[in-house]
């Protein structure tokens, strides 16, 4: 009797053993597993958990910041010469020609909204980033083939000597078609293209964390040194009155472009579409205006009093693109949309209750807002600047002078080796300086440093505070507010010269562009 009892008691410590064992082997396994793969939700071209070692990192990063310089070349042999080229080919006057490249520009970020809502929402980064890059090819053949055909004409005008003939309004019409194709295709594919590379750095991995840091200000730089080619190789062509060429030379590179990035395909990781994001925000709203009149928990209250998705939802919504978000402070009126009222918020379906999401919303729904909410009056500030950056970039688009790539492209360099090790060093915070600090910097002390600190600073900054699934709108966040900048610069021309015109005599603009200059510069002082 007492043996059988110690040989049951050996049985059971020995399944006890075993099972231990079998615990201990099967997290050693996760515990590999997630230093071999992503955990933070990315997966490969295949659907599965992205290899660390197979995709993503730098090998994933250059290539697209390859492309985002040869892109931008493209873009800008367009965009760069734009008022020249209304006023040359076209015939425009200098104000009508600037406020017209004034509206492409801002339609041109303006368009990025598009992208970043149907990449967050049903094609994904990848896709997205494809399909508006082709229209950007598409748009720039376009260009090309019309300008050569039915624009420049005579043979050779449209240089400093010789104007071009009159144009139909369909050929006119043709060219407007192309650059707006144009705007589209670029439009769409910049927020993305930022999200997209910042997705192929894992922020739980601390040596990619900082690599993700730094992509950013490299996205900058390729940005830069794209329109410093540009600038140089491309406007000589367009300045001789080679308009055709030099938009044939944009065409090959955002083709090349093209290329390139789908001969990435293998290597890049990937989030999965998080659905649409405005009809999430919609409910929020609804749910908390139907909800006024209920009666809040006592304050201060948690995310107990609140209702937030079961493990099952949490775990649908997370490969839909999504993450939990705890309750936060801020915003309270907000918070009733997740108050639940068991009598109108579920519905009885067969044997379950079933949440009617237009009446009541997750914490995590509730955080999205408020996270977009909280973006807003830091977006609003930027757009004064952008809008006196665009002044002067105009005028000096009219001088033949441009903005100062190359300065722009040595301080990224300066900073990422310089400056931001010493601000870290002095702050003892290896984030260096924050976006905040490094978006307020006084405007035009050194207008290259001011667009780096700003821009860098806003594509880290809206792109790190966005929630998981609304990452590209984030970057576009600070597309937009370039966009709406440019529409500020068009109304204050317009403004002004209606405003300072007397009879016959024209407004402050009179061609002279060493008038109204303190007008842009005042707009972007700091706020």
């Amino acid at each position: 009797m007492v043996n059988s009892t110690t040989n049951s008691m050996k049985t059971k410590g020995g399944a006890r053993g075993r099972k231990a064992e079998l615990c201990s082997r099967r997290g050693a396994e996760l515990q590999e597993k997630w230093r071999t793969h992503t955990a933070d939700g990315s997966v490969d071209i295949h659907g599965q958990a992205a290899a660390k070692d197979s995709t993503g990192g730098w090998p994933a990063g250059i290539l697209l910041l390859v492309n985002q310089g040869l892109a931008t070349l493209a873009f800008f042999g367009v965009g760069v010469n734009m008022v020249l080229f209304l006023t040359r080919v076209l015939g425009q006057d200098n104000a009508i020609a600037a406020n017209n490249v004034s509206k492409w520009t801002g339609t041109v970020y303006i368009f990025s909204l598009v992208g970043a809502f149907l990449s967050d929402s049903y094609w994904g980064r990848y896709k997205t980033c494809a399909v508006f890059q082709l229209i950007f090819v598409i748009g720039l053949i376009t260009l090309s083939i019309s300008t050569k055909m039915f624009l420049t004409r005579p043979s050779g005008c449209g240089d400093a000597r010789r104007p071009c003939g009159a144009h139909t309004s369909m050929e006119v019409g043709l060219f407007y078609f192309s650059i707006y194709l144009v705007a589209l295709g670029n439009g769409g594919y910049q927020p993305n293209i930022a999200s997209f590379g910042a997705d192929q750095f894992e922020e739980g991995d601390p040596r990619e964390a900082s690599s993700k840091v730094s992509f950013f200000s490299y996205f900058y730089l390729a940005l830069n040194l794209g329109s410093l080619f540009s600038n140089t190789f491309l406007s000589y062509f367009q300045d001789e009155g080679m308009w055709a060429l030099g938009f044939w030379a944009s065409a090959g590179s955002a083709l090349l472009a093209l290329v390139l990035f789908l001969c990435g395909t293998p290597r890049y990781r990937h989030f999965r579409p998080g659905g649409n994001p405005l009809s999430r925000v919609c409910q929020v709203v609804i749910a908390a205006a139907r909800k006024w009149n209920v009666n809040m928990p006592p304050a201060p209250f948690g995310e107990e009093d609140l209702y937030e998705l079961d493990a099952k939802e949490i775990e649908a919504v997370t490969t839909e693109g999504s993450k939990r978000i705890l309750h936060s402070e801020g915003f309270r009126f907000l918070d009733r949309a997740a108050v639940v009222v068991e009598t109108t918020d579920f519905a009885v379906e067969g044997h379950c209750a079933v949440r009617n999401p237009w009446r009541l919303c997750s914490v995590t729904q509730v955080e999205e807002l408020k996270c977009i909410l909280r973006l807003l009056p830091i977006w609003l500030c930027t757009i004064l600047y952008s809008g006196g950056l665009h002044q002067m970039a105009s005028s000096s688009w009219s001088r033949g002078r441009h903005e100062p790539r190359l300065g722009v492209a040595l301080f990224i360099f300066l900073y990422r080796r310089l400056l931001h090790p010493l601000a870290a060093a002095l702050r003892r915070d290896p984030g260096g300086l924050t976006e905040l600090h490094r978006m307020g910097v006084p405007q035009y002390m050194l207008v290259g440093a001011s667009e780096v600190f700003m821009y860098v600073g806003q594509l880290e900054f809206f792109n790190g505070q966005a929630p998981e699934g609304l990452k590209s709108f984030g970057s576009a966040l600070c597309m937009t507010s370039i966009s709406l900048g440019n529409y500020v610069s068009d109304l204050l021309v317009t403004l002004v010269m209606d405003i300072t015109a007397k009879g016959e005599q024209p407004g402050l603009d009179s061609g002279n562009l060493n008038r109204g200059k303190w007008i842009g510069s005042t707009s972007s002082w700091p706020p």
